[in-house]
């Protein structure tokens, strides 16, 4: 049985990080918790590409939280907000040719979406990247959109039709107009939000009647991520909190969201992707990934199930 969580305690500081504590960010729960598993990360050991999107997994963590009550896992304690807009600002990014497969499937939900909103006027996409949905959003008719990404390297390797649609700056809703947006997303990033219950509300806040947010976020229940455990790349440095159907729908709610879905999505990648994120040992890897760098075998796209699900919700008046 794993061990309970201890009290909150006061700010720390590890290896020249402060660190500070925290309740469950979907429920506020501190009190009925365990531990899911103790930290395991060394600052020193991290490089430009640690807070990277679709990096190689180096398998480290900060402490893991469960929530017996609502059924999250989070992390606690976790770097300061300063440290972490400071580390995603300067961070690298190699992922282009992800981030357009990513993009192309979470389009898919695009036509159901757009005969459920009130118009293709205004779509916010928050963690755009290099703007790679941007573009899908604009091949399915959206005008008015809209990018926030805090990185400044996936920004400079954006598409020309696209750079000018991207603010490279964190994530605040007080700069933006209130009811101005049919559709707000925001894909595999809500799990490196310190408060992804504040973010929905503030999105809320953001979207017309009848608009909708559109989540994708790693599923911790997933058979993926219970074979694969903690060397699952989903148990990463970047992520502050994973997400079950439960969780993630309890977070919609919370903000208010009504006509919740949830969908398990396979993914679509090259092989020589889902060979990076496979929990293979170092001595096999590194030759591997070599042979599938440049190969025509590497560049073969495959839907696999990697745990990821999709959760939409609806503002309604």
């Amino acid at each position: 049985m794993a061990e309970p969580a201890d009290a909150l305690p006061g700010p720390v500081t590890l290896e020249g990080v402060e660190m500070v504590a925290r309740s469950c960010p979907v429920c506020g729960s501190d009190g009925e918790d365990r531990v899911f598993a103790p930290a395991s990360f060394a600052p020193k050991a991290l490089d430009g590409f640690a807070f990277a999107s679709r990096k190689l997994p180096e398998y480290m963590h900060y402490r893991i939280l469960a929530c017996r009550r609502c059924d999250a896992l989070y992390c606690s304690p976790v770097p300061t907000r300063e440290y972490l807009e400071t580390a995603y600002r300067q961070a690298a990014f190699d992922a282009s040719e992800e981030s357009r497969f990513a993009a192309s499937t979470y389009a898919r939900f695009l036509p159901g979406l757009g005969r459920r909103l009130p118009d293709r006027d205004g779509a916010l996409d928050v963690g755009t990247g290099d703007g790679a949905f941007l573009e899908q959003l604009l091949a399915h008719g959206f005008v008015n959109v809209l990018g926030i990404e805090p990185s400044a390297a996936p920004v400079a390797q954006a598409a020309p039709a696209v750079k000018p649609l991207i603010r490279q700056c964190a994530f605040r809703a007080s700069g933006l107009e209130k009811a101005r947006f049919s559709l707000v997303t925001c894909f595999q990033t809500l799990e490196h939000i310190l408060d992804p219950m504040g973010f929905c509300r503030e999105a809320h806040d953001l979207l017309k009647d009848h608009g909708a947010v559109v989540l994708a976020c790693h599923n911790h229940r997933a058979l993926s991520a219970r074979l694969m455990g903690l060397r699952s790349p989903i148990f990463d440095i970047e992520h502050l909190q994973l997400f079950s159907p439960r969780s993630i729908r309890r977070v919609l709610e919370g903000a208010g969201f009504t006509g919740i879905e949830v969908h398990r999505i396979a993914n679509r990648y090259p092989l020589r992707y889902w060979a990076r994120m496979a929990p293979l040992p170092s001595a096999i890897k590194a030759p591997v990934l070599r042979t599938l760098k440049n190969g025509s075998l590497g560049g073969i796209a495959l839907y696999m199930p990697a745990g990821n699900m999709v959760a939409i919700g609806y503002k309604s008046t």
